[in-house]
């Protein structure tokens, strides 16, 4: 035999459905709160995204900002899943990462520029370099290349025709001065100062070790470098309705005003 129920218990079980729907909704919201982790390198990549954050909160997306003191980890954690985006590096440098780690990474928007510039405690310029003596560059393939460019162009040495950004130091063919080419990881290399006669420095590090690009290099690339830093995702990713609201955020009038006043022509934004 069923026995109706209670005013009491009705009451509780109608509470109780009531509840239900209440809290539902509300782990849901909870949900979508989760944080995006975002890799960057220390420095100015590190410095802007601490503007963009409270942006992106504004139009309902938290970040978590995660800082890197390389160039191979950022884009390992991406591949792996530990991180939903990483900003730090050009397409020429994901690209080649691609290549021979196997990823399968891509540009969701770009960033800023960093002209890559020579520094040095010796001397004052390239031409000062003495004979036989030692320039440090970044050990990647794509800022390593780069640098030798920039070094061709100074007349420090030639390299061999259309080598382009892929040259090596096996690439150089007339070097008059014998000058030394030292490559280290990028991290170390403002670091490396005090032990050669001038180092390649890219402008997050420079700017992180009290370097401004330009005041302080020797020589530096031209304005207009094709070089323009990128948001990198998973290629798996590319629709995620979240990323709309990341690069609403990084492309506001409030990131280029910071980027602008604060590095005083050092980085530059490229969109």
């Amino acid at each position: 035999m069923i026995r109706p129920l209670s005013r009491r218990h009705a009451t509780t079980l109608a509470l109780g459905a009531t509840l239900a729907t209440v809290i539902a909704p509300a782990t849901r919201a909870q949900a979508d709160l989760k944080p995006i982790k975002i890799g960057v390198t220390a420095g100015p990549h590190a410095q802007i995204f601490e503007v963009v954050k409270p942006l992106a909160a504004r139009a309902g997306l938290q970040i978590q900002i995660i800082e890197f003191n390389d160039y191979i980890q950022p884009n390992a954690a991406l591949a792996q899943g530990e991180l939903d985006a990483n900003s730090y590096q050009h397409k020429p440098f994901l690209d080649q990462q691609n290549k021979d780690r196997g990823y399968k990474l891509v540009p969701l928007a770009l960033t800023v520029t960093f002209p890559i510039g020579i520094y040095s405690k010796k001397v004052k310029s390239l031409s000062e370099v003495p004979s036989g003596g030692r320039i440090a560059i970044p050990n990647d393939p794509t800022n390593g290349g780069r640098v030798l460019l920039l070094m061709q162009k100074e007349k420090v040495f030639t390299l061999k025709a259309d080598v382009g950004v892929r040259a090596t130091v096996a690439d150089i063919t007339d070097n008059p001065r014998k000058i030394r080419i030292i490559e280290l990881d990028a991290a170390q290399l403002p670091r490396a100062l005090d032990d050669v006669d001038a180092a390649a420095i890219n402008t997050n590090y420079a700017v992180q070790a009290g370097l401004q690009p330009r005041r302080d290099a020797i020589a530096i690339e031209a304005a207009d470098s094709p070089y323009a830093n990128l948001i990198a995702i998973r290629a798996a990713d590319k629709d995620r309705p979240e990323f709309a609201k990341l690069v609403a955020a990084y492309h506001s009038p409030e990131v280029k005003k910071f980027v602008l006043d604060t590095f005083q022509g050092a980085v530059l934004p490229a969109w």
